[in-house]
């Protein structure tokens, strides 16, 4: 199996004998195996898996523990991040733990899969036997190890420590751990289990905690506040402070001592590039290339134009070309003639060769002269669309009657617009000769500040004008309570000549009477839509008057008025700002470690700030001192007077301090109180071990496979090593 990791291989394993244990200490952040009679031990690790597929040959690897980052770039790790076989301090996924000691037994020099060597591992403290049974039965037929033995791992660091002088036979071993914390009372050097208790707190909440309050206060750095730099920040800079409300008040005044407590931390930062303003040249530069480049489009304008009004002249000369040979041919050959040039009558190319005159004349920029504006206003194709309106009703069949009223109807609301549109161009006209005496007056007038008070309260009641209509043309004519707009069905805001529209296209296809509808069955059928869609428009389809004048005030105000700002929208009351972006500067690349250095390890002694309701430190003492009422008189005495801590989240500067302040609250006055920590809380788990399985009665502690089997899972259960040998 290939693995990856910068730890070297051992390569004195053979030269051990296979009477000599191997040692493992399985903790939850680290993995530390060794020899028996050792001082340290020979691999130490992280006790985490990830199995990422390389990227080129797709071949699956494995990486345990620490590994050089450099190497994850070859590695797709998108689907298999780092996994641990523990579930709190309990091992549960025994395939990972395999993956592990697989690993573990690699490095310390194993050449086959038989470790023919007794082992020594650690467990927690009231191990479950499930766990306990798949480890032993992991370690026998995979491994075929001779023999294994259970052991504690605070119970072998109080037993070291005990042995160097630092603590008494008899005393109480605290043990904050990863991700659980352990209190264990020693009785006549025995750990008493019915008296140890357990809270789910260590050092893996607190660096979680740290992780968020950081990123939570700096999202721009997110990226950089990875697992192991959290932790490095945790173990260099946090503390456990001896009052904590006294030490928050202390920053929150802001005190000279608050600001020698923190600590900042730069991140690499580089200053962006400042921009010179261009120079003479430089403008002179580009204000050449666009005069050039608008001379180039003005070329392409004009060739563009020239070469329509050339395809014009030419389809003109063509159509009067037409009619002089029309008037040439006999009133019989007409027909013939026209179904050759793709025309239907005679007043259809008049037609045409006025569109196409007034193409061409707007194509040159001409005025429109008086004679075209009069042929404008009548369309010699308005006999050709209503051709029942002129002919008598006594010569008309019932249907065509019927047809008859529709096409008077229809040119009805047809003239009704041109009338109206050539009133809204006499009103334009009226509105113009208007501004050019408004504009007389502002340039020749007595009192100019008096005009442009005026055209601020037109540009006022036009533009309030304006919103409304469109408010109401958006969710019609009725607001709710609450002052906003209601939902008002389209119906109800609709014009007349739509409502007309409407009516006709639902009757339309029964207008044949109750027979069977036929409506659609003939082309002619289909032409009412396109009779609607093009002479019953609603007036609001054409350019609006108001946004129109609107536009004209506010381009008027601009120009007397530097000080008036337009508004950015119609429609809408408030401008919207634009957030800006502030380019991040110097300060905004350093940590600052404030109150996060004593707020973060505080949860060891306040679990319910990060939701989890338990006791704390000085609570659990006291709790596991009160289960111990019948070891005889003086144990509580000789409990306190001997408080060991071990285990890695005991190396908070404080922790000590505050842990006997904590204890001596929930003790009688005067009572010994005495806290010490171990020589090395984070290795002498493992050297207690080492050291406790080099005795010759090791071996009576142990059992081997045939006694796995033969005495069953009960007396696992009831298993347990005696520490005093």
């Amino acid at each position: 199996m290939p693995f990856i990791s910068r730890i070297q291989r051992q390569s004195d394993y053979n030269l051990f004998p296979s009477t000599v244990p191997i040692v493992i200490d399985n903790g939850a952040s680290y993995f530390r195996i060794g020899w028996a009679g050792e001082t340290n031990p020979r691999v130490i690790f992280r006790n985490i898996v990830q199995r990422p597929r390389h990227k080129t040959t797709g071949e699956t690897v494995t990486i345990v523990g620490d590994h050089d980052p450099a190497l994850l770039k070859y590695f797709d790790c998108t689907r298999s991040g780092p996994r641990s076989a523990f579930d709190s301090n309990v091992v549960y996924q025994f395939e990972i733990m395999e993956y592990i000691l697989d690993f573990g037994f690699d490095r310390l020099g194993a050449n086959g899969s038989e470790i023919d060597h007794p082992v020594l591992i650690t467990e927690c403290v009231c191990n479950p036997v499930q766990s306990r049974s798949k480890m032993a039965e992991l370690l026998f037929e995979t491994y075929g190890v001779p023999s294994v033995a259970f052991g504690v791992d605070a119970a072998f660091s109080y037993k070291y420590n005990q042995h160097l002088g630092v603590c008494d036979k008899e005393g109480l071993a605290i043990c904050p751990g990863f991700t659980t914390t352990h209190v264990i009372p020693f009785i006549e050097g025995e750990p008493v289990y019915g008296g140890s208790c357990r809270t789910n707190i260590g050092g893996y909440h607190i660096t979680d905690y740290l992780k968020q309050l950081i990123s939570l206060k700096y999202p721009h750095h997110m990226a950089r506040f990875t697992w192991e730099k959290v932790e490095d920040l945790k173990m260099e800079h946090c503390y456990i402070a001896p009052d904590y409300a006294l030490e928050a008040r202390l920053f929150q005044k802001g005190a000279k001592e608050a600001e020698d407590k923190t600590r900042c931390w730069q991140l690499p930062w580089i200053p962006p590039p400042v921009e010179e303003p261009p120079s003479e040249e430089e403008i002179a530069r580009k204000a050449a290339i666009k005069e050039k480049q608008g001379q180039r489009l003005r070329e392409m304008a004009e060739a563009k134009r020239s070469s329509r009004i050339n395809e014009l002249e030419n389809e003109l000369h063509g159509l009067e070309f037409l009619l002089e040979q029309l008037e040439q041919v006999e009133e019989d050959d007409i027909p013939s003639f026209l179904s050759a040039t793709g025309y239907l009558s005679k007043q259809e190319i008049e037609s045409a060769l006025l569109k196409v005159t007034q193409s061409l004349r707007k194509a040159k920029g001409e005025p429109k002269d008086d004679q075209a504006e009069s042929e404008e206003k009548t369309d010699p194709s308005t006999n050709e669309k209503f051709p029942l309106v002129n002919i008598p009703d006594n010569m008309l069949t019932p249907e065509q009657l019927k047809e008859k009223r529709r096409q008077l109807f229809l040119k009805t609301t047809s003239e009704g617009r041109q009338r109206a549109k050539q009133k809204r161009s006499e009103s334009e006209l009226e509105r113009e000769r208007k501004n050019q005496q408004d504009e007389e007056n502002r340039l020749y007038g007595e009192n100019p500040e008096l005009y442009l008070e005026q055209l601020r309260v037109k540009y006022k009641e036009i533009s309030e004008k304006v919103e409304q209509r469109k408010r109401l043309k958006t969710n019609g004519n009725h607001t709710n309570g609450n002052n906003m707009s209601g939902s008002v069905g389209r119906g109800e805001r609709l014009s007349a000549a739509q409502r007309e529209r409407m009516r006709l296209l639902t009757t339309a296809a029964f207008d044949r009477g109750k027979g069977e509808d036929t409506f659609g069955a003939r082309d002619e059928d289909w032409q009412l839509y396109k009779l609607m869609s093009k002479d019953n428009d609603d007036d609001d389809d054409g350019p609006d008057q108001d946004e129109a004048e609107l536009t004209r005030i506010s381009s008027r105000l601009q120009e007397i008025d530097p000080t008036f700002v337009p508004s950015s929208e119609l429609g809408t009351s408030q401008p919207v700002e634009v957030p800006r972006i502030r380019p991040l500067t110097k300060e905004d690349f350093k940590i600052v470690l404030g109150v996060e250095r004593f707020r973060c390890p505080e949860i060891l002694f306040h679990p319910n700030w990060i939701g989890v309701d338990q006791a704390g430190l000085d609570e659990m003492a006291g709790v596991s001192i009160r289960r111990l009422p019948s070891m005889g008189e003086g144990v509580e005495e000789r409990l306190t007077s001997s408080i060991f801590m071990t285990g890695g989240s005991c190396l908070f500067p404080g922790i000590a301090e505050r842990l006997e302040a904590g204890i001596r609250m929930i003790r009688p006055s005067g009572s010994l109180i005495k806290v010490v920590r171990a020589f090395d809380p984070v290795l002498d788990a493992w050297r207690g071990a080492a050291a406790y399985a080099i005795d010759p009665q090791f071996l009576t502690q142990t059992f081997s496979k045939t006694d796995y089997y033969e005495k069953g899972e009960d007396w696992l259960r009831r298993y347990q090593v005696k520490y005093s040998l």
